[in-house]
């Protein structure tokens, strides 16, 4: 993992530099899930024994939540892409600001922990700034199982008083972070819970599965409900995460974009289908017999446009919007996309149009129209999927793309300028003043 120095504040910064037109060509493997490690961290809470992590992505997002654990007093341990958590010694259920704020995550510590304790007092959030991001589907979650829960002062604070129970729970809609943060309470709940229109995502059935090789039982993760039979003994496990879903889809929209062929291992067909099939509509070539956890992608450039739309698993993902506009901006004709999950997905596209990429905005559509090439400029990124687009279309350039802000892709992928430098990628990461 990388690590800041403490105590060095200067005024130099960290940047990608791409220099474009390199063809992608070669095999590289994907890491494990980063969304799938943000659950499964904080669960290891739920026991009172060591658990180990293999296969865990080492980026920003899991540095931050191993420090929290460390501050509630737990043991970690890291060796290469394995970590053990050891949470007997925490005695804390209070997550202070300065940790929270470091990734939205935190707050599957709300859920953890009053499973666990009873209470919870965790500060709100950090984040990616890509809109609005609701709690109250958490909150709905947790007073159905009898917490009482209050969000002053920017501290979500939760209390079990007369314990936790078992409880129907209909989301209004399928949210990711609530059907999380419900599954982690309700898994030392007394009774059965059940979840109605819960999210469908890979990292939930990881999660499931995580939670039941430590003796709990959770049945129908990837469908729209989800059982749990709460208040049974815990204990620790060893237990691997999948593969990234949304790295995996980076490289591939990186391989088209290139022009390139590019074989990825550890990429779940299964997982990567709504992608896939916007890129067969685009003219991409992508086989799935390769093997059972391989996706060979090529490509001659040759790219029609298609209409996108972002939706809930196994819709397509947003985490592939900002990446997947990069490509269709140098596609033959116009396409349009609708992004129903995040209101505030669209400021890398203004990035895009410095590089000659042409768009408008309307609220949640953008309308992209393809033009012959991108130029190379120097650009910011302002989220974790808007710096994978910017790395995509820095790739796709003619000259020389200086990324800023590669703190935000540092959040969600691990190396990937190593990876990309393996595939034959001109990049490297440079400080300036």
């Amino acid at each position: 993992m990388r690590r800041r120095q403490a105590g060095i504040c200067d005024m130099a910064e960290e940047i990608l530099r791409i220099t474009g037109g390199q063809r992608l060509e070669g095999t590289v493997t994907v890491n494990g899930g980063k969304n799938a490690a943000l659950a499964i961290i904080p669960a290891v809470l739920l026991c009172n024994e060591p658990c180990t992590i293999e296969n865990l992505p080492f980026v920003r997002d899991t540095e931050a939540l191993a420090d929290i654990l460390l501050a509630l007093g737990a043991k970690v341990t890291l060796a290469g892409s394995t970590m053990t958590i050891d949470p007997r010694g925490v005695k804390s259920a209070v997550v202070p600001e300065e940790y929270a704020r470091r990734l939205r995550a935190s707050y599957y510590f709300v859920g953890a922990m009053l499973g666990c304790f009873g209470q919870a007092d965790v500060s709100y959030p950090g984040g990616c700034a890509i809109g609005n991001r609701p709690i109250d589907q958490h909150i709905k979650g947790f007073e159905a199982l009898g917490a009482s829960v209050s969000t002053d002062h920017g501290v979500i604070s939760a209390r079990a008083e007369n314990g936790l129970h078992g409880a129907e729970i209909y989301l209004d809609m399928p949210s990711v972070g609530a059907t999380i943060n419900i599954m982690l309470a309700a898994t030392k709940a007394q009774g059965n819970t059940v979840i109605v229109n819960a999210g469908k995502e890979p990292h939930i059935v990881d999660l499931a599965n995580f939670i039941n090789a430590m003796g709990g039982s959770v049945k129908g993760a990837g469908t729209d409900v989800i059982r749990i039979r709460g208040g049974r003994p815990m204990h620790g496990c060893t237990y691997a995460i999948i593969p990234d879903q949304i790295e995996a889809g980076t490289l591939m929209i990186a391989a088209a974009a290139t022009h390139g062929d590019v074989l990825i291992r550890g990429a779940l067909p299964t997982h990567m289908e709504a992608l896939t099939a916007k890129l067969l509509e685009m003219g991409a070539r992508v086989d799935e017999g390769v093997g059972e956890d391989s996706i060979r992608v090529r490509s001659d450039g040759n790219h029609r446009h298609v209409n996108i739309k972002t939706l809930p698993y196994p819709g397509f993902p947003t985490d592939l919007q900002q990446p997947m506009s990069v490509l269709l901006s140098t596609a033959r004709g116009t396409s349009i996309i609708n992004e129903t999950i995040y209101e505030m997905r669209f400021k890398h596209l203004e990035e895009i149009r410095h590089m000659g990429g042409i768009s408008q905005i309307n609220d949640r559509i953008a309308i992209i129209e393809g033009v012959p090439r991108l130029t190379g400029c120097a650009v910011t990124a302002s989220d974790l999927r808007a710096g994978a687009a910017l790395v995509i279309a820095g790739l796709m350039a003619e000259g020389v793309t200086d990324i800023y802000n590669v703190q935000y892709i540092d959040r969600g992928y691990e190396h990937l300028e190593d990876k990309l430098r393996s595939l034959g990628a001109k990049i490297e990461r440079l400080t300036v003043d």
